[in-house]
């Protein structure tokens, strides 16, 4: 019998909504339609209505990957708007796991669960149905959902891969936008030219197929003018975008072109009618990689180019050259020819020879092309470096080897700088840098008599707060010798002392 502040209805009690939700749909542009956002909520709706639940609110990310929560902004209002400021709902609806998320760190698909129930609310799947109460095979049939959609996500990733990896082989355009002074063209079932496609437009039928052919006749020209200038005129990349601006032609992005826009379009195989695919790597939301040239997938002749073939080899052999040109390994060995055929050391050397790089390349790649020359000795500063390790440990008791420096006695951290002398007219001097760390108070440089033998002439020390940060020659007249100059290393043990 019922109490007398119960009201009479014809609706059976148990039929009222006793509980509040919200409910979230997504749909991605590669699920099926059976996944589409409408079926969603016609089910979750049918559902709640069975169980009780009242949905006072929905959210739907249509076209919305899944791999994670950035750039679904339903998803992220929900959360941030309603999860975890309101209070009058108990639970979060979502058809199944894979609605939720196809988080490939399963990981993070609990713990957005984890953070709707901190805020008092249940995420309820509603394929798996509401969970018993203590049910502890629950969490278990949970967890498995997320591993089969975030596999169901990698498995597919894969599939679309070797179908695109399939299409280059065949010789026709995987998709994206392409290249300046191409445009796409669209095939038919036959492989018979339809009409041009505009960008933005796709393809409507599955089976029809796209390749490349020339585009713009200006752009066409413009492509054709930067591999003449650079092969016949042997003009750099810096200066074929310097006399492009200068003559008023767009770049790609209608704005100014710059040396990298030259240059990749010097590189790239696409203007000889050469397809080449999976040079980068991004699946499933991960960051850009560059994959090595094997694993690039590369078709020849697939479509007519806009250059000659042969002009685009002498290219690749000029860039080739060039690099090397700039290869630290190579600037070295020829600094090095240069010093043993002249015997001496100097800039105007490098600027007589316009097959060497400039100082101020070996400035950038070595700091100064004093410290290039001293590279040149690197297996003998080594060796001295060490020989000056052995005789501070005859000396100091207790020495630590921390990083590149040593730590004497816990009081005093060292670094050891060997240089060799450097020709200048009829003497030579010793070029140093301190050591600008703040970890090390005193920068040992060691002066050595040649770069053969390892007779040290002597020692200076360069503290951090006196020295400075700056470079700086020392020579025999230097006034710094007087200052910072030691004779041998006994000094180190007074330093300790005080």
């Amino acid at each position: 019998m019922g109490q007398w502040w119960e009201i009479a209805t014809s609706d059976p009690v148990q039929n009222l909504p006793s509980h509040r939700a919200v409910a979230y749909y997504r749909h991605s542009a590669q699920d099926r339609q059976e996944n589409s956002i409408s079926i969603q909520q016609e089910q979750v709706r049918e559902w709640a209505e069975k169980a009780g639940i009242a949905i006072i609110e929905e959210f739907a990310d249509a076209g919305k990957s899944g791999l994670n929560a950035e750039g679904r902004p339903a998803f992220t209002r929900m959360m941030e708007e309603w999860v975890k400021q309101r209070y009058d709902f108990t639970y979060v609806l979502c058809l199944d796991v894979s609605r939720w998320g196809r988080f490939q760190d399963i990981d993070l698909s609990a713990q957005y669960s984890a953070e709707c129930k901190k805020h008092g609310k249940q995420v309820i799947y509603v394929t798996i149905g509401m969970p018993k109460e203590d049910d502890p095979l629950y969490p278990v049939y949970v967890q498995f959902e997320r591993f089969r959609a975030a596999r169901y996500s990698k498995e597919l990733s894969e599939k679309v891969f070797r179908g695109e990896v399939r299409i280059v082989q065949q010789g026709y355009w995987p998709g994206g936008s392409p290249p300046y002074a191409t445009q796409r063209i669209l095939l038919d079932e036959k492989r018979e030219p339809l009409h041009t496609l505009e960008p933005g437009q796709h393809k409507a039928i599955q089976n029809q197929r796209v390749t490349l052919v020339a585009g713009d006749a200006s752009q066409v020209s413009v492509i054709r003018r930067i591999f003449d200038e650079f092969t016949e005129l042997r003009h750099s990349h810096h200066r074929i975008a310097e006399r492009l601006n200068n003559d008023g032609i767009p770049s790609p992005g209608n704005s100014r072109w710059s040396p990298g826009a030259v240059l990749g379009r010097l590189r790239n195989p696409t203007y000889v009618g050469t397809l080449t695919y999976n040079k980068t790597s991004q699946k499933l939301k991960t960051p850009r990689r560059y994959n090595p040239p094997e694993k690039w997938v590369r078709t020849e002749e697939a479509f007519e180019g806009v250059i000659e073939l042969e002009q685009f080899i002498k290219a690749q052999e000029i860039l080739a050259e060039r690099r090397r040109k700039y290869d630290p390994e190579y600037m070295l060995r020829e600094l090095g020819s240069l010093y043993n055929e002249h015997g001496l050391f100097c800039p105007s050397l490098l600027r007589l020879n316009p097959e060497l790089p400039k100082p101020g390349t070996y400035a950038r790649a070595f700091g100064s092309l004093d410290f290039a020359f001293q590279q040149l000795y690197r297996d003998h500063r080594d060796r001295a470096r060490q020989l000056v390790y052995e005789q501070i440990r005859e000396q100091i008791p207790e020495v630590l080897t921390y990083a590149d420096f040593l730590v004497l006695e816990q009081k005093l951290t060292l670094s050891i700088q060997p240089a060799v002398p450097i020709p200048h007219g009829y003497s030579a001097y010793w070029p140093f840098r301190p050591d600008s760390r703040n970890v090390v108070d005193l920068t040992l440089g060691v002066l050595l008599s040649d770069h053969k033998e390892l007779d040290i002439l002597g020692y200076v020390a360069l503290p951090r707060l006196l020295a400075g940060k700056d470079a700086m020659r020392l020579s025999s007249a230097s006034p710094r010798i007087d200052l910072f100059g030691r004779t041998d290393l006994a000094f180190l043990q007074h330093l300790l002392k005080n």
